[in-house]
């Protein structure tokens, strides 16, 4: 008998064409925005025009004194770990489980990226923060990964008992919240991408948001040198002085990214409004299929759903493999169920197990992770899928097909 499941021979159960998903949504009022723009600057030193639009919104969406755009989200990050004064030497503790990015700038300051184990969510465990601090520890790096806020009631509380900051990586999470409180205002300072697929984009760049005065002006000094500098930093300040030259480094946003980013964030509640809609009918419907179990949402947790994650369970598929699982769903067509790939426990990495050659001497070069050292989040990463989560009620058809696709897949995995 031919089997219905298309990698056998089938049918497809996603009839939709593709590409499924696209983020940002472009519309003629986007366009007509970077138009424009493109008629006033492409180039702004200072914070004025559509930066200072930007910047203004950020910190009226967030609530936050201080919000400073930068040319992305690895120097959004850079710059909140110089400004929070991380030097040579210091220890920063950060998820074994993230994007390489939310700890990669601390090696160009010399400092220690100390990888603590996560939950099966991705997020850093709490109760493993404890055992990692040394007298070098200078604070604690949190990553909301795939768009779920990481438990920060518990994290501060082991920050505030060792006197450590608290930062925070939003990339993926703009606009979800704790208890009504938004992710990127619990920490010290926190650095969020505008990257092409996060859910406030600008095609590139990024953000540092923060309450405090001394972030504030460092930022300014690291990543905004001169025009914008002079201007923003007091005189008597110590580090007005340096305001011609800053710290050497130019990372400012770029005035297109700024004025597609300004307009994407007027969107944005509507956007998250509409994939929480579509996420709930997705976890409803999945967390019924055999082999695939939701990541369960916290009560009062709003995520950002920049992804939708699965854990696979091959013991309820007869051993079925991942893999094979997965090639299963592509050649269903449901093509945007993803295994993740660069954002990865990151002991896995060549980085962090001999990060030597990159940076002759560090002092990191004598902490060796090796495969196998986060059984957790290296178990987790290993059994996950995610998917992207559509904003829109049209979508709503098409992902009832990647769920008949799951569970077409499910109910024939003993003819895979």
């Amino acid at each position: 008998m031919t089997s219905p499941l298309a990698l056998l021979g089938g049918k497809p159960a996603v009839t939709t064409g593709g590409p499924h998903f696209t983020w940002p949504p472009i519309d003629d009022t986007t366009r007509a925005k970077v138009a424009a723009q493109l008629e006033e600057a492409i180039s702004i030193p200072g914070r004025s025009g559509i930066v200072a639009e930007l910047e203004d919104s950020l910190q009226g969406y967030f609530g936050v004194r201080h919000a400073v755009t930068t040319s992305s989200g690895t120097a959004a990050l850079h710059a909140t770990y110089w400004a929070a004064r991380i030097k040579p030497g210091d220890e920063v503790i950060v998820p074994a489980w993230t994007f390489h990015a939310t700890a990669s700038p601390l090696f160009h300051l010399r400092a220690v990226p100390v990888l603590c184990e996560t939950r099966p969510d991705g997020n850093i465990d709490p109760d493993r923060i404890d055992e990692l601090i040394t007298p070098r520890t200078r604070a604690v790096m949190v990553t909301h990964l795939w768009g779920k806020p990481a438990d920060m009631a518990d994290i501060q509380a082991v920050a505030n008992t060792h006197d450590l900051a608290v930062l925070e990586d939003g990339s993926h999470a703009h606009g979800a919240s704790i208890a009504g409180q938004k992710i990127g205002t619990f920490g010290l300072a926190s650095a969020f991408s505008l990257n092409g697929p996060k859910p406030l984009s600008g095609g590139e760049g990024g953000f540092v948001l923060t309450d405090d005065d001394d972030i504030y002006h460092r930022v300014i000094t690291l990543a905004h040198y001169n025009k914008r500098a002079k201007s923003e930093i007091p005189e008597g300040h110590p580090l007005a002085r340096y305001a011609v030259t800053g710290a050497g480094l130019k990372l400012r946003i770029h005035p297109l990214a700024a004025a597609i980013a300004h307009d994407q964030l007027a969107r944005l509640d509507g956007y998250l409004a509409g994939r929480a809609e579509i996420a709930r009918y997705l976890t409803g419907a999945l967390a019924r299929v055999p082999g695939l179990e939701v990541t369960a949402m916290p009560e009062g947790v709003i995520p950002s759903w920049y992804g939708l994650t699965l854990t696979y369970r091959p013991d309820e598929l007869a051993g079925l493999p991942i893999e094979r699982f997965h090639q299963a769903l592509i050649a269903e067509g449901a093509t945007d169920f993803d295994r993740p790939g660069s954002t990865c426990p990151m002991n896995q990495l060549p980085l962090y197990q001999q990060p030597g050659p990159l940076f002759p001497g560090h002092p990191h070069s004598q902490r060796r992770y090796q495969p196998g050292d986060f059984p957790v989040a290296e178990r987790a990463h290993a059994h996950t899928i995610k998917l992207p989560v559509w904003h829109r009620e049209q979508d709503l058809e098409l992902a009832e097909q990647y769920v008949r696709a799951a569970i077409k897949i499910s109910d024939h995995h003993k003819e895979l």
